[in-house]
C-alpha cells in the first residue's frame, strides 16, 4: 500500500474509526485520541503488509482494538484489599458528550462484550469479522453479544 493509499483509506474511515473508538473508551475522547493516533502509527508503520486494501476498515479497528486493550493493561489499577469494598467503576466519560449515560454504562461491562456490542451495532459488522477483529471464535463473539445485551438491559433498566 502506497502512503497515498494508505491517507485515503485514513480520511475514508477517520470518522467511524474515532466514534468507534469514542465508544470503546466510554467518552473518553482523550484516551480516544490517544489510541486513534497511536493505531494510526502502528498501521502506517506495517501498512506493507496489507494485501487487500478493501479490508483496511476491519484492519484499522483490529489495530485500533489492540491498542486499547494494550493500553488498559497497563493501567491496571492496585489497590488495598481493605479498599475495594467501596470500589466502583471510574467516571470515565466527558460530560461534554449527549450520550454519557450511555457510556457510563458501556464502560461496566466487560471490554470484549462492550467491543462487540459496538462493533455489532455501532459499525455493521458481522460476528465473523468481529470474531476476526477481536482474535476469538465466532461462537464467542455470539455470546459476548448475548451476555452484553443482557447487562446492558440490566443496567439500564436500574
Amino acid at each position: 500500500m502506497t502512503r497515498e493509499q494508505f491517507i485515503t483509506q485514513v480520511e475514508a474511515t477517520q470518522k467511524a474509526f474515532r466514534r468507534f473508538l469514542v465508544a470503546l473508551c466510554c467518552g473518553n475522547t482523550a484516551l480516544a485520541d490517544d489510541v486513534a493516533q497511536e493505531s494510526y502509527i502502528k498501521a502506517y508503520l506495517s501498512c506493507d503488509s496489507i494485501s487487500n486494501p478493501d479490508k483496511f476498515n476491519a484492519w484499522i479497528f483490529k489495530i485500533g482494538y489492540h491498542t486499547f486493550i494494550n493500553h488498559k493493561r497497563g493501567e491496571r489499577l492496585t489497590v488495598d484489599i481493605e479498599d475495594t469494598k467501596d470500589l466502583s467503576a471510574p467516571d470515565t466519560a466527558d460530560s461534554s458528550f449527549a450520550y454519557q449515560d450511555l457510556y457510563q454504562t458501556l464502560n461496566k461491562i466487560p471490554t470484549k462484550e462492550r467491543t462487540s456490542i459496538l462493533l455489532f451495532y455501532m459499525q455493521g459488522y458481522s460476528v465473523k469479522e468481529i470474531a476476526e477483529i477481536q482474535g476469538i471464535s465466532s461462537d464467542s463473539v455470539k455470546q459476548h453479544l448475548s451476555r452484553g445485551r443482557h447487562h446492558l438491559r440490566n443496567l439500564l433498566n436500574d
